[in-house]
């Protein structure tokens, strides 16, 4: 129980950490993690239809100007009328096209002829055809959302205008500046930049009302906004303002206008999608760190003896408790010295102990075993305990078998010492035959060389010069 709440807590706070720290990091940031393009969930297309009112800044001659000086807004009258369409190659950034006409006069109620702080007359028909670049200004802001139905877009690029005067003052009885050339039918082709933003409020899914305006400036423009020449001075270039009404209507195979879909960031899923599989592997790895594979109470990653026999006392480190450091566990040697004070004690130890898992796991690592002099079949007279304790273990055990492993170490022929390995475990097999065990229950394993020692020296080349037993 307690493990399982360790590895959740840690788990809580590498969530914690993890989502915070994504929370920090800009897009800049998250590009090289994943590249994964937004797939389209809305439709790229609109249609766009206005009308509104252009007026010629400048140059005009004198005596010209575009509307009534006195009025309060100069004069509102719609002259200019606009059709595009736009894409848009992201939610943030598009381009569009828009082809206008626009028609420039003075004001009829307010000319010279009727009123003498009014323009002369002139009327000159302008068309425009524009290609911009389009930002939507709530999406690049991210304040979309919080806008709601408003939105704002920026634009910008460049114009091709055709300007052709229309009126004739030859054909009027309008008489005044006979001298001026009044460019009538005449032609003038401009280039220029166009800037402009559009404000606009959302109706349905798929329409919004824009108001769109722009400032245009001209380059080369010798005509002056009344149909004349301008004076040299202000021949190189012309401005213009427009405000226009106008609806904007998205076409595809979605429901939603592109300006106003809510949009899911696959990036930024993708990223989260990476961030919870890399958290929950390091969760599966705390939790095989937190296992604890010898049962002993230290996790695993902790324990440098993993091994250690259930129920023996281990230190912090999971090592089986070995003051005198002889190799056997403090508890285990006690048991082991009373088992072996005798064959008496053997038996009374070993049948108190005959279905312990404790003694089947301490025959098994190798605690019970019998050791053999150099190139010799035979036990050592000191070591036929390790016998002792099998033949009283297999006789209170009558339904256990086990295996007789026999080992060399790596001096001499190696053929030759699979061969005395083997003789070795037959040695002892035969001892335990004759004290009453069936041949039945003992298997023969011929292990060969034991290279787990260092080979150079002699004392240790006497450890692995053995017979170990397994129970089965």
């Amino acid at each position: 129980m307690n493990r399982s709440l360790l590895v959740l807590s840690i788990a809580l706070l590498t969530l914690t950490s993890s989502y915070a720290q994504r929370r920090q990091r800009t897009e800049e940031e998250l590009k090289p993690l994943v590249k994964v393009k937004d797939t389209a969930t809305f439709n790229l297309w609109s249609i766009e239809a206005s009308i509104g009112q252009s007026k010629g800044v400048r140059p005009y001659t004198a005596g010209y100007f575009s509307s009534n000086p006195n009025a309060e807004f100069g004069n509102v009258r719609p002259n200019s009328f606009t059709i595009g369409v736009r894409y848009m190659l992201s939610p943030k950034f598009g381009f569009k096209f828009d082809l206008s006409a626009d028609r420039f006069k003075n004001s009829t109620l307010f000319n010279s002829i009727t009123n003498p702080e009014g323009s002369l007359p002139f009327d000159v028909q302008q068309y425009r055809l524009g290609v911009q670049g389009v930002i939507n200004a709530s999406r690049l802001f991210g304040v979309e959302q919080k806008f709601n139905r408003f939105g704002l877009l920026i634009h910008g690029g460049f114009s091709y205008a055709r300007i052709m005067p229309k009126y004739n003052k030859y054909s009027d009885e309008i008489t005044q500046n006979d001298e001026l050339v009044d460019n009538h039918t005449q032609m003038e082709n401009n280039f220029g930049i166009i800037f402009g933003i559009t404000p606009q409020v959302r109706i349905s899914k798929k329409t919004s009302l824009q108001l769109d305006v722009n400032m245009i400036s001209n380059f080369r423009q010798h005509f002056a906004w009344d149909g004349h020449y301008s004076e040299t001075q202000n021949n190189l270039a012309g401005q213009m303002l427009n405000a226009s009404l106008g609806i904007s209507y998205a076409f595809g195979k979605f429901n939603d206008h592109g300006d106003w879909a809510i949009i899911p960031n696959k990036r930024l899923e993708e990223i989260d999608a990476l961030e919870i599989d890399a958290l929950e592997k390091r969760i599966g790895e705390m939790e095989t760190l937190m296992n604890d594979t010898d049962k002993d109470g230290v996790p695993d990653y902790l324990d440098v003896e993993n091994n250690s026999i259930a129920g023996v006392a281990v230190d912090t480190k999971g090592r089986m408790v070995d003051l005198n450091n002889n190799g056997i566990p403090d508890e285990m040697e006690a048991t082991l010295a009373r088992s072996f004070a005798s064959k008496d004690s053997v038996a009374k130890t070993v049948e108190a102990s005959t279905n312990s898992a404790l003694v089947t796991r301490f025959i098994n690592d190798g605690y019970i075993a019998t050791f053999f002099d150099v190139n010799k079949s035979k036990p050592t007279n000191v070591s036929t305990e390790g016998i002792d304790f099998m033949l009283t273990y297999l006789r209170n055990n009558p339904t256990a078998s086990i295996d007789i492993i026999g080992h060399a170490d790596e001096s001499g022929d190696s053929v030759k010492n699979v061969k005395l390995s083997n003789d070795r475990a037959v040695s002892v097999k035969n001892v335990l035959v004759k004290g009453g065990i069936s041949a039945d229950r003992l298997n023969i394993v011929s292990a060969g060389e034991d290279t787990s020692v260092d080979g150079t020296s002699a004392e240790a080349k006497t450890l692995v010069r053995r017979v170990t037993f397994k129970v089965k």
